[in-house]
């Protein structure tokens, strides 16, 4: 029978020799040292440095979003990677506002009830009520927030921070950034450069990393997409679907879409009847622009048009496997790189399913979409209306496509995800454990 003990030690393939475990007087001395010339936590982290190279426990690894308590692909990002890893480390999921292993599993289908979730309040966010944790409103002036979650990190052998908030500095033996995207350029409070490792989602967050924060990556790690629900053996239904966060700012272009399937009803009656343009995100409470989404279907009811708020994973499964077509336009009219798509994790998880998807001709969805292989690149909505129907009137077209976009998908499956992540931190940890 295994002991606690033994199910927290080091795996045996990682556990130094005894040879490589440093004496307790020389332990004392370096810990001493570090107090003396670099203070309290460095002193600290000699310590827990020693005690992990004993081979006598599992490292303690920490990842923080501040924004666990709402669904999103980043955040499925980073609930992912802690899964892969809880094996290796003992993981703690840190966040801001309240959430519960419940969340996770109906979110993304994802257990870690075995992980215990640690909340930090932030006094400056909680007296503002506020739902988003917006570091853009944070200045010299305000103080930072983000020390208490700082602070937090020092405690732990590793640090993830994958909120790519580059207001937390990390304190423990090992950080690493998890970077969507560089969202704001160097200014109050900037630590992203104090981070061991910056891993990032696509080459085009890569590129916007060195031209923002002059900085040079350190590992690209795709996400996790994981979205396949198997063939049904039924032909697909005349549904259009666009999976995408309800953003108060509409970033994701969802009434730009409406209003070109509103256009296609109008223009292309006979081509588009029978056909319901469906539309799923997130959204916090209190949605103005969630309201006049409905405000704009309301008033024009010649189009099928459907909304459907934080719908659970099994019902979003279901819309996959029946659709036919897949709209992602975020990043259309703008100018902002940051406001287009960093990546595309719904747009994999729609080519996963046969889904043909028609997306905009920008950032990392020109890593996933070849055009005219596997989908087709928009770059206004009058190339979404004309590829539609183009779509529409050719089935044959349809089910070649999406076959062509099933295949590219499987680049991006959990399990490569796993795999990359367990071997990068893997070698962190190797680095952790050499000898001083």
């Amino acid at each position: 029978m295994t002991s606690r003990s033994d199910r927290n030690a080091l795996p045996s393939e990682t556990r130094p020799s005894p040879a490589e475990i440093p004496t307790a007087r020389e332990v004392t001395e370096a810990v001493n040292a570090e107090l003396r010339e670099h203070g309290i936590q460095a002193a600290y982290n000699h310590l827990l440095r020693a005690e992990l190279r004993s081979g006598g426990r599992k490292p303690t690894l920490a990842i923080y979003d501040n924004a666990f308590h709402f669904i999103g692909g980043a955040q499925k990002y980073g609930l992912t990677l802690a899964a892969a890893l809880r094996d290796q480390f003992d993981v703690t999921i840190l966040a801001n506002k309240e959430c519960r292993p419940r969340d996770f599993i109906d979110w993304y289908r994802l257990d870690l009830s075995d992980c215990p979730i640690k909340i930090i309040p932030l006094p400056y966010y909680e007296d503002k009520k506020a739902f988003h944790i917006d570091p853009a409103f944070i200045t010299r002036e305000t103080g930072n927030p983000f020390d208490l979650v700082a602070r937090e990190s020092g405690r732990y052998d590793f640090f993830v921070n994958n909120s790519m908030n580059e207001m937390v500095c990390p304190l423990s033996n090992v950080s690493v950034m998890i970077c969507h995207f560089p969202e704001r350029r160097p200014a109050d409070y900037f630590y992203a450069d104090r981070y061991a490792a910056v891993v990032y989602n696509s080459l085009y967050t890569a590129s916007w990393i060195r031209k923002k924060w002059k900085l040079e990556p350190h590992r690209l790690i795709y996400p996790p997409v994981d979205m396949e629900t198997g063939e049904s053996g039924s032909p697909k239904k005349n549904i259009i679907l666009s999976v995408a966060r309800f953003e108060p700012e509409g970033n994701k272009r969802q009434r730009e879409m409406i209003e070109t399937f509103l256009k296609l009803s109008r223009e292309w009656p006979e081509i588009v009847r029978g056909w319901t343009f469906v539309l799923v995100g997130g959204s916090p409470p209190d949605n103005a622009y969630l309201s006049r989404l409905e405000m704009i279907i309301a008033n024009n009811p010649a189009g099928k048009v459907e909304l459907k708020v934080n719908l659970p994973a099994d019902e979003l499964k279901s819309l996959y496997r029946d659709a036919a077509l897949f709209w992602h336009v975020c990043g259309l009219t703008h100018e902002d790189p940051g406001e287009i798509e960093h990546f595309g994790m719904t747009t994999v998880e729609a080519m996963q399913n046969r889904l043909v998807p028609l997306v905009y001709d920008g950032g990392g969805l020109r890593e996933i979409v070849d055009h005219g292989v596997n989908g087709f690149l928009i770059s206004s909505k009058a190339d979404l209306l004309d590829f539609t129907v183009k779509l529409i009137r050719d089935p044959r077209l349809v089910e070649e496509l999406g076959r062509a976009a099933r295949e590219k998908a499987q680049s991006y499956t959990r399990d490569k995800f796993e795999n990359r992540v367990r071997e990068y931190f893997g070698e962190l940890l190797e680095r952790v454990l050499a000898p001083a």
